[in-house]
């Protein structure tokens, strides 16, 4: 239940057009509630302004479906990360009106949510293998309420056609960059400009990349300032941590 629905409920019982007992029943499920598999935290979006997102790697087509329901009694908008073509199917047969992005591999009821950002977020990709990555880190900020902008393949291979979208750059409030192989971009584009960049290493590469380790160590490693970095391949975590920073 979002903080406007429980607002909305507290005023009805105040003007006596719902009863205490009532409001107490939909109420009592608040912290989280219990599906034996799954603790489900319902209290999520009253904490942190939106709800808990369904990581869907590990659990079961039926797990899924199961979470997704019951996610939906409470919330109005409901997130699914990581989530296979397959079980997107089962679950927009229970609800159509779902969105599924398949190269970010989310699913969204309920639309994104209305723009609180103060400005834009650029995604960047170093390359166009970058691009699911990418697209989970811009999905994940448009669904949570930044507006986005994407510019991907301008990696150091081919440095000029970074510089040419230097407006890009220099307009956005905050930037997610993501690459693999040597993951150099980052700490390029934070030598450019004056805004935080968070750096997202990705796991493409050849052999001695270590699955992404190498990316990894590069932008840990960055000798430019304002550089955050998050894990191998968590698109999610870059997108949703670029949206608090655009707050």
């Amino acid at each position: 239940m979002d903080t406007e629905r429980i607002r909305v409920l507290l005023e009805e019982v105040r003007t006596g057009k719902t009863g205490v007992e009532d409001a107490f029943a939909r109420l009592k499920d608040l912290p989280y509630e219990d599906m034996g598999f799954a603790q489900i935290d319902t209290h999520r979006a009253l904490r942190k302004g939106f709800p808990e997102v369904i990581f869907c790697p590990g659990k079961t087509t039926e797990q899924i479906v199961a979470i997704f329901e019951r996610l939906a009694k409470h919330e109005e908008r409901v997130m699914a990360a990581r989530m296979p073509p397959g079980d997107a199917e089962a679950v927009r047969k229970k609800f159509p009106a779902a969105v599924y992005h398949p190269e970010a591999r989310i699913l969204v009821l309920g639309g994104n949510a209305p723009q609180t950002g103060k400005g834009t977020v650029l995604v960047v990709s170093a390359g166009t293998a970058d691009i699911p990555v990418a697209e989970e880190a811009a999905v994940t900020a448009e669904t949570l309420g930044s507006k986005v902008e994407r510019l991907f393949d301008v990696g150091v291979a081919g440095i000029h056609r970074l510089f040419d979208r230097r407006e890009n750059l220099f307009s956005a409030n905050v930037l997610v960059v993501v690459a693999g192989m040597d993951g150099a971009l980052p700490s390029v584009v934070a030598g450019l400009v004056s805004r935080p960049v968070i750096a997202v290493p990705t796991s493409v590469g050849y052999g001695v990349s270590f699955g992404g380790v190498a990316a990894l160590l590069t932008m840990l490693n960055s000798c430019a300032p304002g550089v955050t970095v998050v894990n191998i391949d968590n698109g999610f975590g870059g997108g949703y941590t670029a949206h608090l920073v655009n707050q």
